[in-house]
């Protein structure tokens, strides 16, 4: 029987033990196939999070997420906040795509592809299990006196803990603001960066302390999505899951009638890097990390029994044997969320490189001219959305518009350039057939028109 059957199952969390202390947890270190998958997804992760800040396209990066200046890079192009409704849409996306995910495969995202299990399970605590061992030798030494070999082996340890949250944490920050501008914070001198020089020891403290001391808490209990498992699951989606039915009741003597296949041998808690026991049903702790699934397959297969007592189902599909079906609530966020992804397309698609705003002048009368044309004033503002200087004017689409700039004109819009300026829009009397008009204003760049505008023109007629 199961804690939960008997009544007896824990009414605290994991990470806490009955004392109401730190209950610290000392997994040990898995072995098996989806391990082993789980590995090289995560190498290919680390690969791709080191190196992506250095590769540019054009002399741009790949990824830049710049907050404090509001200027974001996806794939080498600059989206900015006259993007807002994308970004908006996009966050929609996402968040529909969180749901849905975790409707049918559970928190399989925590377990493989979240930065903090990859780094936590994949980086630091294998540099833990090599410089301290594993997790049985790692309990034992923290219990008993420590020794100056324990003292210099924890030392070691935090040191390096150290160097890969300073790595990490310079990493972050080119994310944010490039690998050129943290490249001149590192070399130049302290007093001429001291933002960025807080903002590297701030990052790199709280990577340090979340590794080396709150862990699987990150997970368990910092974490929203942890906290949301508990709505977006139901009892259809994919999860870590004991096939009870198979599996009880357990008995360490397999000889004995009636008895199932677990044998209580304890390994599927050992590996759990949250320190649950997934023979009690799905429990926020779980993130899916498939530990157990390999650990009870090994112990399955030197007892002679078939694996997969733990494995990737769902409950019903445990209880009822039935497959995995889309409910209606999946295919109605599937439907939103591909309505969604196509407006968004729709709009990446249509997304022009100047984004601008004319405004008639406020407060300026009509004026009438030498030439005998009629003249209204307008403002300008234009924004090159772009990396690269573009060159730039303005065409009237109607050829009895003549377009007069003030002062001296801008020929070329620098890479990310706000500019404005001032221009009449100028009529001769016999093309105005009402007192307010609508003229469209081309925006070029070189032969190319970038953005079209209207601006209302206002006469006597």
């Amino acid at each position: 029987m199961s804690e939960q059957e008997q009544g007896t199952f824990r009414d605290r969390h994991s990470s806490i033990t009955e004392e109401g202390k730190r209950n610290w947890s000392y997994a040990l270190k898995p072995k098996g196939k989806l391990y082993q998958y789980r590995s090289w997804l995560s190498y290919f992760y680390l690969l791709l999070f080191f190196s992506l800040p250095f590769i540019k396209v054009d002399g741009n990066p790949m990824f830049q997420f710049n907050f404090p200046e509001g200027e974001f890079i996806f794939f080498s192009t600059l989206f900015t906040p006259q993007d807002f409704i994308m970004f908006g849409i996009g966050m929609l996306i996402f968040i529909l795509f969180i749901i849905i995910f975790t409707l049918i495969y559970g928190r399989i995202f925590c377990g493989w592809v979240c930065p903090q299990t990859i780094f936590m399970e994949m980086v630091f605590r294998k540099i833990e299990y090599f410089i301290e061992g594993d997790g049985n030798k790692q309990r034992i030494n923290n219990k008993k006196a420590w020794t100056t070999e324990l003292y210099i082996r924890k030392t070691i340890k935090h040191i390096v803990f150290l160097a890969l949250s300073f790595a990490i944490s310079n990493t972050f920050l080119s994310y944010i603001i490039g690998v050129d501008a943290l490249y001149k914070i590192i070399t130049e001198p302290v007093s001429e960066h001291i933002v960025g020089f807080v903002a590297i020891f701030f990052f790199t403290m709280a990577f340090y302390v979340v590794y080396a001391f709150v862990r699987e808490i990150v997970c368990t209990v910092i974490c929203p999505y942890g906290r949301l498992q508990g709505v977006l699951l139901d009892k259809n989606s994919i999860i870590v899951a004991y096939n009870y039915l198979r599996g009880e009741p357990r008995n360490k003597k397999q000889k004995e009638a009636g008895a199932g296949d677990c044998i209580d041998c304890g390994m599927c808690v050992n590996v759990c890097p949250t320190n649950i026991d997934i023979r009690n049903g799905t429990q926020l702790e779980c993130v899916n990390c498939t530990a157990c699934i390999d650990a009870c397959n090994m112990m399955m297969k030197n007892v002679g029994k078939a694996p997969e007592l733990i494995t990737f189902a769902s409950e019903n599909s445990i209880a009822s044997g039935k497959k995995f079906e889309f409910t209606y609530r999946i295919k109605s966020y599937t439907a939103v969320l591909g309505v969604l992804m196509v407006l968004l397309t729709v709009l990446i698609l249509t997304r022009t490189t100047f984004d601008s705003t004319i405004m008639r002048v406020p407060g300026q009368s009509i004026q009438e001219n030498a030439d005998g044309t009629i003249s209204n004033l307008y403002r300008i503002k234009v924004t090159n959305k772009s990396n690269k200087a573009l060159p730039y004017h303005l065409l009237a689409t109607d050829p009895n518009v003549k377009i007069e700039r003030i002062g001296i004109p801008l020929d070329s819009l620098k890479g990310r350039q706000l500019a404005e300026e001032t221009f009449f829009i100028k009529v001769f009397p016999k093309n105005i057939h009402q007192r307010k008009m609508k003229y469209e204003i081309k925006l070029m760049s070189g032969n190319k028109v970038m953005e079209t505008k209207s601006a209302t023109f206002i006469s006597e007629f």
